[in-house]
């Protein structure tokens, strides 16, 4: 049974991330955590030493925190009913990244499905800042749903490497268990700059050949473009439904996600993004 956490703020694009991931997953035996975060806004001195006042704003915003939870359950089975799924609602007192790193480890989660922006994300900004935060820190593969983008099988997955990375079976598994589920061809897309791969780029490849022997894969080599440009391009040729990239400190992960470039990405390929950890 796959375990999904699903960390909300009662935004709508928090909604749309869970109606993916319910559609994503709808053929899989799945447990489902319903996460809220949440902290009074009154948080100092006189609350940590117990002030009854200031206990019982807490206790509301604990029971307002577990009826939306219970709201967004009913919601999800009155419209996605669904067999193969049950649900678990988790209302903390807890900031959010502290809270799903120790839901994840306690829980052994295998995705976490959130959207890209939260209640209060500015349309300008295409990945929110807690979404940002939780892929650099917490150890799971990470699925990131653009607002308002409207659940597609992913039958084009693109996976740009540079093939700096040996890849070991849990940073495949999650693009595998994808792609067998939902048929998908897995796009292996990589930028060359007039040089041949080095033999432990060439090592890397075979073994990832190897991974996708068993699912539809082509593997796609360009030259001379900048990636950000390479993975747009691509795009404009082939309806890509998922963009996957391991994340690894020693690869083009960093530059290309967390640097301004990721705006160019974001802009021209509006589609989920799952992003998987170099190290469980």
């Amino acid at each position: 049974m796959k375990k999904i956490l699903l960390p909300t703020d009662f935004s709508a694009n928090s909604w749309n991330a869970i109606k993916y991931a319910l559609q994503l997953f709808k053929d899989e035996a799945c447990k489902f955590y319903l996460l809220n975060a949440y902290t009074p806004i009154i948080y100092h001195v006189e609350y940590v030493l117990g002030s009854p006042a200031q206990f019982g704003m807490a206790d509301a915003i604990r029971n307002n925190a577990l009826k939306g939870l219970k709201d967004i359950e009913d919601r999800i089975n009155n419209e996605f009913s669904n067999s193969n799924h049950n649900f678990k609602c988790i209302a903390a007192f807890n900031t959010l990244i502290p809270e799903i790193k120790e839901i994840v480890e306690d829980k052994n989660i295998d995705f976490v499905v959130m959207g890209t922006k939260g209640a209060t994300g500015a349309k300008e900004i295409l990945i929110g800042s807690n979404t940002v935060q939780v892929i650099k820190n917490v150890k799971c593969p990470i699925l990131a749903i653009p607002d308002n983008f409207d659940f597609e099988t992913p039958q084009e997955v693109l996976f740009p490497s540079d093939y700096e990375v040996d890849f070991q079976n849990d940073q495949i598994q999650p693009i595998l268990d994808i792609a067998s589920s939902h048929h998908s061809r897995v796009n292996v897309l990589n930028v060359s700059y007039g040089r041949d791969l080095s033999e432990q780029q060439e090592q890397n490849r075979q073994k990832l050949e190897s991974y996708f022997a068993k699912v539809a894969h082509i593997f796609h080599s360009v030259e001379d473009q900048n990636v950000s440009v390479a993975i747009t391009n691509f795009q404009l040729k082939l309806f890509i439904n998922l963009l996957v990239m391991i994340n690894n400190k020693h690869s083009f992960f960093e530059n290309l996600f967390f640097k301004p470039l990721i705006n160019q990405i974001g802009f021209h390929l509006n589609v989920p993004f799952l992003v998987i950890p170099s190290k469980r």
